[in-house]
């Protein structure tokens, strides 16, 4: 027979209360179990000392006899300094810091992912800023240099105006007689 030291669930709704059992491994986690060797109320806060109780000489009874804690239970025996020489709670402390590193390595791995991306798209961003000044002077050189190109091109004061009347001359005879037309 297998047996396991585990919690069972006991109080109300949204009012936990559990049990620390040592019960065949058959069996439901509420149902039938062998002894009861200890108490845990996470309702009560974290330094009060009535939130976890364990007997200690029946746990290290039973896990002398090769019953095996369940990894919460592992966490209660750690805090309580009980079994460290056991065999299943060595097995199951080198499991929870095997994932505990795995976990911590994917996260490291995703921040250096995530800062990879930000360093990029603060490079992208500087990229395009330089890319737009360096256009916003380009810009500005050609206006000058346009500027400056109109000013040696640009005819005297009395050329420009001279055109500019006899086009105006021109056009008033070609309305007159439309409006003779008209009157006709």
């Amino acid at each position: 027979m297998s047996t396991k030291i585990r919690l069972t669930r006991g109080g109300t709704k949204k009012r936990p209360y559990y049990r620390l059992v040592v019960a065949d491994s058959r069996c439901a986690r509420d149902g039938r179990f062998i002894e009861k060797v200890g108490s845990y109320d996470p309702m009560l806060p974290k330094g009060n000392a009535e939130r976890v109780k364990l007997k200690t000489d029946r746990i290290e009874h039973w896990l002398g006899l090769g019953a095996i804690p369940t990894e919460r239970v592992v966490l209660f025996l750690n805090d309580a300094k009980i079994g460290q020489n056991n065999k299943n709670v060595k097995v199951i402390n080198a499991k929870r810091a095997k994932t505990i590193e795995l976990k911590s390595a994917e996260i490291a791995a995703k921040k250096a992912e995530a800062e990879a991306k930000r360093k990029e798209e603060e490079a992208a961003k500087k990229a395009e800023e330089k890319a737009a000044a360096e256009e916003a002077k380009k810009a500005e050189e050609e206006a000058a240099a346009a500027a400056e190109a109109e000013s040696v091109e640009a005819p005297s004061e009395e050329t420009a105006e001279a055109p500019v009347e006899e086009a105006s001359a021109e056009e008033a005879p070609a309305e007159a007689p439309t409006e003779e037309a008209k009157a006709e």
